[in-house]
This record gives C-alpha cells, sequence and structure tokens, in this order.
C-alpha cells in the first residue's frame, strides 16, 4: 500500500470514528437531559401493552403512504422544471431505491443514487439533483413548520404563543416574496453544493410546500397512530409535532446516518412530558424500527425487481 493510499484509509477510519463518537456523545446527552437511563428501558414489559392491531396497521399503511406522497412530489419537482413527465408508479420505485442511500454517513448518498436512477428514465443529472435538493429543502422546511407546534405546546398557557402563527404565517408569506424566495433558494443549493436550476417560481414553490406539508402532516398523523396503536392514550398535537421536530433535529446532525441515535434523544426529550422518560425512550426505539422497516423493505424489493429487469435488458441486447 502506497504512502498517500494509507493516509487516505486512515483518514476514511478517523472520519468514521470521529461520527460514531460524535453521535454516541449527542444521543447520550440529549436523553440524560430527559432523564432517561437504561434501567428504565430496561424495567419496560413491552408484553404488556395493550397493543391495538387495527390502529397499528393503519399507522404503517399511513406511513408508506408518506413516503410515495414524497416520491410523487419529487417526479412533480422534476417535470416542474422542465423534465420529462415520470409516471408515479416509476417516481415512487426509483425515490424508494434511492432512499437506500440515507443509511449511509452524509446526505449525499441518496441524491447520487436517485439521478444515477433518474439518467435511466431520461432526466438530466442536473435536473434530477435539482428536484432532489429542492425536494429535500421542502421537506425540512415542512417539517420544520409543523415541528413548531412543540413551542405551542411547551408554551401552553403563555400569552405570547399567540404570535407563533403570525410569525409562521409571516415568514412563509414572506418567503415567497420574489427577492426573498430566491435568496433562500440559492442559500440551501450553496448548503447542498449544488447547481441552481433558472427560472425558479414561488408559485410553483408554493404549491411545492403545500404537498410538502401534506406529506409531513400524513407521517406526523402515522406516528401518531402508531403511540396510540401501541396502546399508549396520547395528545395528538404534542405527539405528532415531536416527531417531525425531531426528525429536523436529526436531520441536521450530518455526522449521523439517517439521524440515527440523535433522532431518538430528541424524540426521548420530546415525547417525555407526556410518557415518562423510559416509556419515550421505547417509543423512540420503536419508531427508529417502524420507519425503518416500512422503508427498506419495499425499497428492497423494488431494488430486487429494478435489478432482475436491468440483467434481462442486458441480456436481450447481447
Amino acid at each position: 500500500m502506497a504512502p498517500a493510499t494509507g493516509v487516505r484509509e486512515l483518514k476514511k477510519i478517523l472520519v468514521v470514528i470521529g461520527q460514531l463518537t460524535a453521535t454516541i456523545v449527542v444521543t447520550w446527552f440529549v436523553a440524560s437531559q430527559a432523564g432517561l437511563s437504561l434501567d428504565q428501558l430496561r424495567g419496560i414489559e413491552l408484553a404488556a401493552w395493550n397493543v391495538r392491531w387495527g390502529v397499528l396497521a393503519a399507522s404503517c399503511g399511513a406511513l408508506l403512504l408518506g413516503y410515495f406522497a414524497n416520491a410523487y412530489l419529487w417526479g412533480r419537482i422534476v417535470s416542474d422544471l422542465g423534465g420529462p413527465p415520470i409516471p408515479p408508479t416509476v417516481s415512487v420505485r426509483l425515490f424508494m431505491i434511492a432512499n437506500l442511500g440515507r443509511y449511509v454517513p452524509g446526505k449525499v448518498w441518496q441524491i447520487a443514487g436517485l439521478v444515477a436512477l433518474a439518467r435511466q428514465r431520461g432526466v438530466s443529472g442536473s435536473t434530477a439533483t435539482a428536484a432532489a435538493i429542492l425536494g429535500q429543502g421542502i421537506g425540512l422546511a415542512s417539517a420544520t413548520l409543523i415541528g413548531l407546534g412543540s413551542i405551542w405546546v411547551v408554551a401552553d398557557g403563555a400569552s405570547w404563543r399567540w404570535i407563533l402563527p403570525v410569525v409562521v404565517l409571516g415568514s412563509v408569506a414572506l418567503g415567497l416574496l420574489p427577492p426573498v424566495f430566491h435568496a433562500v433558494v440559492g442559500a440551501w443549493f450553496r448548503v447542498a453544493k449544488g447547481a441552481q436550476p433558472d427560472g425558479l417560481a414561488p408559485a410553483r414553490a408554493a404549491a411545492w410546500l403545500a404537498m410538502g406539508l401534506g406529506t409531513w402532516i400524513v407521517y406526523a398523523l402515522a406516528f401518531w397512530a402508531l403511540v396510540e396503536g401501541l396502546g399508549l392514550e396520547v395528545s395528538i398535537l404534542p405527539t405528532a409535532s415531536a416527531f417531525a421536530a425531531a426528525y429536523v433535529l436529526g436531520y441536521v446532525m450530518v455526522f449521523a446516518p439517517a439521524g440515527i441515535g440523535v433522532r431518538e434523544g430528541f424524540l426521548v426529550a420530546l415525547m417525555a412530558p407526556q410518557l415518562g422518560a423510559g416509556i419515550a425512550g421505547a417509543i423512540a426505539v420503536v419508531a427508529r424500527l417502524w420507519t425503518t422497516v416500512i422503508e427498506v423493505v419495499p425499497a428492497a424489493a423494488f431494488w430486487a425487481r429494478h435489478v432482475a429487469k436491468t440483467h434481462q435488458a442486458r441480456e436481450a441486447d447481447e
């Protein structure tokens, strides 16, 4: 092994170790601040929970519907940016397969995979990348807006909390003003290290944001149904908004693949006031398994089908 290669490999190992360390430290700190301990987790008897299987199944179906709606939004953005129309079934398949890249450290692999798959459907790399970056920004903005409900709950009884809806609506309206809109979009593309497409209009962005909000409402309600399905009585607003807020906080921690660990820590902190730290910790673990299985299993099935079709096409060309 050449010295330069050895140095690069060492740097990669150190980066991975640093990411794992940062993930563990942040997760431990947030969870400990919420009062969670390992003894509390060990003392929870999941078998004693009064599971409502119908509600639990509905939560799984709603979550999958949210994933599909997010995929449709990406396909819609592609066509709005001048790319070829992508049938919903195709956009769902491509998007779900690319989502497997979310489980690799860094936030670029999902986009890279989506671009590679989209090119096979005649979508240019620049259009596919721009649509993916815009989709991520819309999803993050939508989750943030819903996650702000956590502040509303925490500020219960405070006179100033009624200012929050005004601030949110005012911020959205201000963000859709052309000068502000283009400045915000430009900043997001610089953060994502992508090329900003020409001709972006606030009106189209408003339609995308509406779809993104609809998708995140489905996600948040699916999580509430999950908790209810496990036999726990919880209020809908703090539960739904906690899920969105934890997602945003996990997303911005770029060192954690798919926000793993960090998202759970914040979810514990936000759910503990309702359920107690121990049960909130168990819910956070269940929620991670729930979101992963509902995402990965269909994505893996789509991937297997995609590989089989690609192999058949190559054999037909030979």
